[in-house]
């Protein structure tokens, strides 16, 4: 069953997905038409103030077949899109999906039911099926690690979220993140900082599919990188102020624990780390599980 309203219409579903758009046009339908599950899953569109005629013309479309279609009437950035959108919904769980990226089919009910299962984890993760410019499939880490999470992000953008535990953090939005491009990162260090625990859908088990192409929405926030990095340590004493702690948990080995604070933190990017990426992740030297059709 797809996205669709259910058999029974008084059914009360389970999941959420949020999907802001600004400007994706026709990328937008792939992405919702991609919500493939076998229960009924409740879609909302956020319209951030889209410039083209081509993306508002699929908005009427999706809104015409019965998809939630909110209209923001500037454009206010992912973080307060979503935000716009959870205040929108109710159900018990919650998953953000960006309008270029797809959903794997039947990775949100298998989500939801280890978070069923689990009623103590405030996440749950699976690895991430990268496609469009390289084709790779991401490992993600099985925990929320805070001494990982302190120097860079390791964590998919679209995972499942329980909605007590999102909502108790604050979501997406900071003043200080909006249209900034690291809601995700800032989110992921607000769990780390309370110790929070996450599920995992086991090794090579695909969560959402995201497209590699062009300049994704973190462009601006890596030019800006040392500043927004400097406000989320500030916003999150407790997480920095516990490092030394956090390094002795990690399960990363003795040489990664001992390059993180060179190679990531306050660093931005070099100015040719893009080019040279696809090669390391061929190394292993970031986190990668497998690639080609055995993935």
């Amino acid at each position: 069953m797809s996205a669709q309203p259910a058999d029974d219409p008084g059914a009360a579903p389970r999941i959420d997905v949020l999907v802001p758009c600004h400007g994706e046009g026709r990328l937008l339908a792939e992405a919702v038409a991609s919500i493939q599950e076998p229960e009924p899953v409740h879609v909302v569109v956020v319209d951030d103030a889209s410039p083209d005629e081509a993306t508002r013309r699929t908005l009427d479309e999706l809104e015409a077949a019965g998809t939630h279609v909110l209209r923001l009437d500037q454009n206010r950035g992912v973080g307060e899109a979503r935000m716009h959108a959870l205040a929108a919904t109710t159900s018990r769980y919650v998953v953000p999906l960006d309008a270029d990226d797809l959903a794997e089919p039947g990775a949100l009910s298998a989500m939801a039911d280890r978070l069923d299962a689990d009623p103590e984890a405030v996440a749950c993760v699976g690895d991430i099926l990268e496609f469009g410019d390289a084709d790779l499939v991401r490992a993600v880490p099985r925990w929320l690690d805070p001494y990982r999470i302190a120097y860079t992000n390791e964590y998919p953008i679209t995972a499942m979220f329980r909605r007590d535990a999102l909502v108790a953090v604050g979501g997406w939005y900071r003043a200080w993140t909006s249209q900034q491009g690291y809601e995700d990162w800032n989110l992921w260090m607000d769990f780390a900082e309370r110790r929070a625990r996450i599920v995992h859908l086991g090794p090579g088990v695909i969560s959402y599919r995201r497209r590699l192409h062009g300049s994704r929405l973190n462009a601006e926030a890596k030019r800006r990188h040392a500043e927004i990095y400097k406000a989320m340590r500030a916003d999150h004493p407790e997480l920095f102020g516990a490092l030394r702690e956090h390094r002795r948990r990690s399960s990363l080995s003795r040489t990664r624990k001992l390059l993180y604070p060179l190679v990531y933190g306050a660093r931005a990017e070099i100015p040719f780390e893009r080019a040279i990426k696809p090669w390391l992740d061929r190394l292993g030297i970031w986190t990668l599980v497998r690639r080609g059709p055995e993935a």
